[in-house]
C-alpha cells in the first residue's frame, strides 16, 4: 500500500491565463519505496477564516458574509491532476481559478483582507495507481491526508492587479443594467463607470 504525504511550497499568480488562477505548487512523497504508476488527484481547498485575526477594518468589511457570528470554513475550490509516475518524490502543479466577484464568498473574502495571510487547508482524495510483483494495482488516496498553507494577501491581490489594474467586478440585476444603457444614451456618457460617477454625483450630466 502507497504511503503518501503531501505539502504546499508555493503560490503564486497564473501568468498570461485566459482568466485569473492561482498555481499551487505540491510536493509529494511516497514512503514505502513503492514505484508508482500514476496518481489521479483531487484536491478541495478550505478558508480556514478562524485560524486569523482582524482589524475593526476587516472585520466590518466581514459583516455581510458572517453576520454577527464567528468566522466560518469557506470552500475556494476543488481541483484535479494527473500525476505521472514516480519513485520517492514528486512535485505538481494546481491550476486553481479564482473569481473577482464580491458576491462569491471566497472573492468577497479575499478582498476585506488588507494584509496578513490566507490560512488554507487543502484536502486530497483521488485514485493510486502503483506498480507491484502481479502488475497494476489501484487504491483510494486515504481521506485523512491533507496540508497547510498560509497564503499573503499580497498574492491574491498582485493576481487581480495583473488581471483586473485599477478596477472591480460589480454584478447588477438585468433591468439595472438597462437602465444604465438608457441613461449613458440619453446623456451621451461614453462609459457605464462614468454613468455611475455621474448617479453619485446626483444626476448631473
Amino acid at each position: 500500500m502507497a504511503d503518501l504525504t503531501f505539502s504546499c511550497v508555493d503560490v503564486a499568480p497564473l501568468r498570461h491565463a485566459a482568466a485569473p488562477a492561482l498555481l499551487f505548487r505540491l510536493h509529494i512523497e511516497e514512503n514505502s519505496g513503492e514505484r508508482l504508476h500514476a496518481l489521479a488527484l483531487r484536491c478541495q481547498i478550505r478558508i480556514e477564516t478562524a485560524r486569523r485575526r482582524y482589524d475593526d477594518a476587516e472585520a466590518q468589511a466581514l459583516t455581510g458574509l458572517f453576520g454577527a457570528g464567528p468566522p466560518h470554513p469557506i470552500q475556494f475550490a476543488t481541483v484535479s491532476a494527473m500525476v505521472p509516475g514516480f519513485t520517492g518524490a514528486a512535485e505538481v502543479d494546481l491550476t486553481v481559478p479564482c473569481t473577482y466577484d464580491l458576491e462569491v464568498a471566497s472573492g468577497n473574502y479575499f478582498s476585506s483582507l488588507r494584509d496578513g495571510v490566507i490560512p488554507l487547508d487543502l484536502l486530497f482524495s483521488g485514485t493510486v495507481f502503483g506498480l507491484g510483483p502481479h502488475g497494476l494495482r489501484v487504491e483510494q488516496v486515504p481521506w485523512h491526508l491533507e496540508a497547510c498553507y498560509r497564503l499573503p494577501v499580497t498574492t491574491w491581490r498582485e493576481l487581480i492587479d495583473l488581471y483586473f489594474p485599477g478596477t472591480a467586478w460589480l454584478r447588477l440585476d438585468r433591468s439595472t443594467v438597462d437602465a444604465l444603457a438608457r441613461y449613458r444614451r440619453d446623456r451621451a456618457i461614453p462609459t457605464a463607470d462614468a454613468a455611475i460617477t455621474s448617479l453619485l454625483a446626483g444626476g448631473a450630466p
